[in-house]
């Protein structure tokens, strides 16, 4: 554990203090440290994130995908990471949350190398799948989806990776929310949407699919 890797996990969780949540254990925050060197060091070469700096990365990704980590419901043993690109929020999921088996669903090549690298570097048991998540088999006890392109055509695909009994959980905005709930129909039942702390406008909307009436 670097004294780097240190200092940076001390500054998330200042940042994770001002935005009123709890502080991570200095060996976790620590490991936050580990994938955020990695993710600067590897965004200089391939664009994995439009915020390139530390600073942005612990505020804006790092804190609102803790943030999700947490009010992910529980119970979950199986979750996909739809179009996980920087391996956000798989990852924090994934460090904060080790009881459940992670997939990391990435199209790119790139992205996905990155990813295999920072599941190595972190000590994860995540999966990686190279491939668009639509063309996964197995189904999920939850499928997170964040800042993907075409979102509505993404959710819809997601909420097909869900099981009868799991979750969708988007990380979307107050602005987005409402069109992305027509547009999946009326086949999901929504809990109130989470505000994201460390975000202005940020959201977790969760929703199970709708269980028919039997006959």
């Amino acid at each position: 554990m670097s004294e780097s890797s240190q200092a940076i996990g001390a500054r998330l969780n200042r940042k994770l203090v001002l935005a009123g949540m709890e502080a991570l254990d200095p060996a976790l925050a620590a490991r936050f440290g580990d994938y955020c060197t990695l993710l600067v060091r590897w965004n200089a070469r391939i664009n994995l994130t439009a915020i390139r700096d530390e600073e942005g990365i612990l505020s804006r990704h790092f804190v609102e995908s803790i943030a999700c980590a947490r009010a992910v419901p529980a119970g979950i043993a199986t979750l996909l990471d739809f179009g996980s690109g920087a391996g956000l929020p798989g990852i924090p999921i994934a460090l904060c949350r080790p009881e459940i088996a992670i997939t990391l669903a990435e199209s790119q090549g790139k992205k996905a190398a990155f990813l295999r690298e920072a599941v190595r570097t972190l000590g994860l048991s995540s999966t990686v799948h190279l491939g668009r998540a639509e063309s996964l088999t197995a189904r999920f006890d939850c499928v997170t989806l964040r800042a993907v392109d075409r979102m509505r055509e993404a959710a819809h695909a997601a909420e097909g990776l869900v099981r009868p009994a799991g979750w969708l959980a988007l990380m979307t905005t107050a602005g987005e929310l409402d069109g992305l709930q027509a547009g999946l129909g009326t086949g999901l039942k929504w809990l109130d949407p989470v505000p994201l702390q460390g975000s202005d406008h940020g959201l977790l909307a969760v929703a199970q699919p709708r269980v028919s009436d039997p006959a």
